[in-house]
């Protein structure tokens, strides 16, 4: 065909090409067809590349929004094609590590379970959520021999839009970091006009005097989850397994800063870039504010 196409740009006749080449007449058209047809969708299939750059894990449902809010008119089973064609289909890590377990008995208040599984709000930062995960990395000592260190993420999420409203990294939970952390989010919450509810599981933290003394000083109910039911707080459990999938499974972290950027640049496309369906295909910020223009 690119043959054919040549010599016809030079201004031979296409029957004396077809004649000289024996190449039957129809099945030039068809493969011309074909060409155009697949040119057709140049401009598209690029566009779908340079968004599955940003986005790794957009599925044909999100790439379909993102196109259609760059003005390109397309239906969801084309996309979908398109992506299989173009082999960029959401493909994710399910290793599984062992869960960062804080619980260490019943050493001070258990708080009922308020939120139950209610984790929507048509209220920003009225209800929060909160939980603990660990990441490992792995250094070289002064021998040259590799050890493995860790680092603890805190996040607060607000149920509303499931953004991440503040977060803390640690070498290691401690009670201090863990009161800093909670601090911010009462901070980041503040503008909530109703009480507000902070729920959490039932770890060591959570149930120190300190911990559930600021958050009465602030008139903020405390929920917990029932012991060992990670379902009582599913929204955080998603929001750390899509986390570790984009950042941390299959990669290998050779210091704690290098982990924790990653980790502080994913939050921050999740919360500003990362469009979810449920939001009517908004990031949660975008969710949030435009909730706000409507609420003025």
């Amino acid at each position: 065909m690119t043959e054919i196409t040549r010599l016809h740009d030079e201004k031979y006749a296409l029957k004396d090409i077809l004649s000289v080449l024996k190449f039957p007449k129809s099945t030039y058209f068809y493969w011309k067809n074909k060409d155009e047809e697949i040119d057709k969708d140049a401009d598209l299939k690029e566009e779908m590349k340079d968004i599955r750059e940003t986005h790794k894990d957009y599925g044909y449902r999100r790439m379909r929004a993102e196109l259609l809010s760059r003005g390109y008119k397309v239906s969801k089973n084309k996309v979908q094609r398109l992506m299989k064609i173009m082999g960029i289909q959401v493909t994710s890590y399910t290793r599984k590590t062992r869960k960062y377990n804080s619980y260490k008995g019943t050493i001070g208040e258990i708080a009922p379970n308020r939120i139950n599984r209610r984790f929507d709000s048509t209220i920003p930062y009225q209800k929060i959520t909160t939980d603990t995960t660990e990441f490992k990395y792995y250094y070289a000592d002064d021998s040259g021999n590799y050890q493995t260190g860790k680092l603890y993420l805190d996040p607060y999420m607000d149920l509303f839009n499931r953004e991440i409203i503040s977060f803390k990294i640690t070498h290691q939970p401690n009670g201090q970091s863990m009161l800093e952390g909670l601090q911010a989010a009462i901070e980041a919450s503040k503008l909530c006009p109703y009480r507000r509810t902070f729920h959490s599981d039932q770890g060591w933290a959570y149930q120190m005097k300190s911990y559930t003394r600021l958050l009465k000083d602030h008139r903020i109910f405390q929920s917990m989850s029932r012991k060992g039911n990670c379902l009582d707080n599913s929204p955080m459990e998603n929001f750390f397994s899509l986390l570790k999938q984009e950042v941390y499974y299959g990669r290998t972290y050779h210091s704690f800063e290098e982990l924790a950027q990653a980790i502080e640049d994913f939050i921050i496309y999740y919360n500003g870039e990362r469009i979810k369906e449920k939001l009517d295909f908004r990031s949660p910020i975008e969710f949030r504010l435009h909730h706000a223009s409507f609420a003025a």
